[in-house]
């Protein structure tokens, strides 16, 4: 009796991380989407800016000040060598995915981010030479099918919101790459991670966004109707990005690795379906088939993936594999945890 009770406990828990994991992340993409098409707030550099300030606030608060999470401590001399590389790619990623935003639908953006994994295995393999299960690369081909597909039928289509969201899955691709070996000793969570990465994020962007865009936001504010609600609903979004960090670190301890990876693909056609009811933005049917293939490719990658995690050391592999290489997994691919910062 007391096992079952324990068990329905566990489920619960575990819904209600998800559910308020996928609030938090709908909500910060449908409100950067609002920001920059509603109030016509169109610095992409400053409202990253503003959400890597608020994340870094956040972080300092929950670990210093409320101690609801251990510091993870990091060498002086590790924060520039290995934290300071590793926070200009997050930062580069943040910036695209809110220049990705800017110019092209949720829907369309959500489904192309789904490629990162794709961009993950290609990476590794062209620059670190890791040879994969033939099943990793199989896992791929939806993937890659819906992307094209999407792409092809997309109505809203845009050059360079598009290129933003594909750099942008290459960035986190890197990113993912990078810390193996350059947070190599180190654990991160997700707190962790933003209490490190922000501020050097901050650093990295402030100066840019104030030449580049400081004389822009200046005329907008002076001919906004209604500026300070509109500051209000930017610094809100600055916000919530730092609580969805917090929601990230709650559901990963809630799920197991399978779940957080349907939890996240779901969470995708959640927010595509959020955003098509708010901005109303033309979806052809062919879109949405691609949109769907991708979404189940992504699923079945991380099924894939995880079924050959879980097999024992010496289990025969396949003949195509190359004999004189090690065959390897692919890196965990944290791109659901890290781009909405």
């Amino acid at each position: 009796m007391e096992d079952g009770r324990l068990c329905q406990w566990g489920v619960f828990r575990s819904l209600l991380a998800i559910l308020q994991w996928w609030g938090f992340n709908v909500t910060v993409i449908i409100i950067n989407k609002w920001i920059f098409q509603k109030l016509d707030f169109k610095f992409p550099l400053s409202v990253s800016c503003v959400h890597f300030i608020c994340s870094s606030i956040g972080a300092y608060l929950v670990i210093k000040v409320l101690r609801l999470k251990p510091l993870i401590v990091v060498d002086p001399e590790d924060r520039w060598k290995r934290i300071f590389p590793m926070s200009f790619v997050f930062c580069v990623n943040i910036v695209l995915g809110n220049v990705s935003l800017r110019y092209i639908p949720v829907s369309f953006m959500q489904t192309i981010k789904s490629f990162t994994p794709a961009t993950t295995v290609v990476l590794q393999w062209l620059v670190w030479r890791k040879y994969f299960d033939w099943r990793i690369w199989a896992s791929l081909v939806p993937i890659v099918g819906g992307i094209l597909l999407t792409s092809i039928t997309e109505l809203s289509f845009n050059m360079l919101g598009f290129c933003a969201a594909l750099f942008g899955c290459l960035a986190t691709s890197t990113k993912t790459i990078l810390a193996e070996s350059l947070l190599h000793g180190y654990k991160f969570d997700s707190i962790n991670t933003v209490y490190y990465m922000a501020p050097f994020a901050t650093m990295i962007l402030g100066v840019p966004a104030l030449l580049l865009e400081g004389n822009g936001i200046m005329d907008w504010y002076q001919a906004h109707p209604y500026p300070w609600a509109a500051v209000i609903i930017i610094l809100s979004s600055g916000l919530l990005a730092f609580c969805l960090n917090f929601s990230i670190f709650y559901v990963i301890h809630s799920t197991t690795a399978v779940t957080f990876n349907v939890a996240g693909n779901l969470k995708v056609a959640v927010a595509v379906l959020v955003s098509w009811l708010i901005f109303r933005n033309p979806i052809s049917g062919l879109n949405a088939v691609g949109c769907g293939i991708t979404l189940v490719g992504c699923t079945f990658y991380g099924y894939v993936r995880h079924m050959l995690s879980q097999q024992p050391p010496g289990t025969p592999r396949t003949p195509r594999t190359p004999k004189n290489r090690m065959e390897l997994l692919p890196l965990v691919n944290n791109d659901k945890l890290d781009d909405k910062v």
